[in-house]
């Protein structure tokens, strides 16, 4: 509608909705711009980005001990003593000579 068509009152809603639309779009921008609003939107990013990394940690730190355990149990449940033997064994040994070590430092 051209602005001689226009009455006067029309003129002055139509400036009044402007100035309205002004109004919210510069409240959106000191909101966006305010450092708590920055500083919000960092620790959220932080945040996610730290979750994502302690979910692959997760992830992969499962895979691995489920990866041992198949080397140490049958899929039914049963320990595998072939396996398992040797390793205490072999810790129970390192463990006596950690003792026996210490044992000579204190003399």
């Amino acid at each position: 509608m051209p602005d001689a068509a226009r009455t006067p009152a029309e003129i002055e809603a139509g400036i009044a909705r402007r100035r309205q639309r002004l109004a919210e779009t510069l409240d959106e921008i000191a909101v966006r711009v305010h450092p708590s609003t920055i500083a919000g939107d960092l620790k959220a990013r932080a945040a996610a980005t730290m979750d994502r990394s302690v979910g692959r940690a997760l992830v992969t730190a499962n895979r691995t001990v489920t990866a041992v355990r198949s080397q140490f149990v049958t899929p039914e449940g049963a320990p595998r003593m072939d396996r398992v033997v040797p390793v205490v064994v072999l810790a129970v040994a390192v463990g006596g000579l950690l003792v026996a070590s210490t044992r000579r430092r204190g003399r």
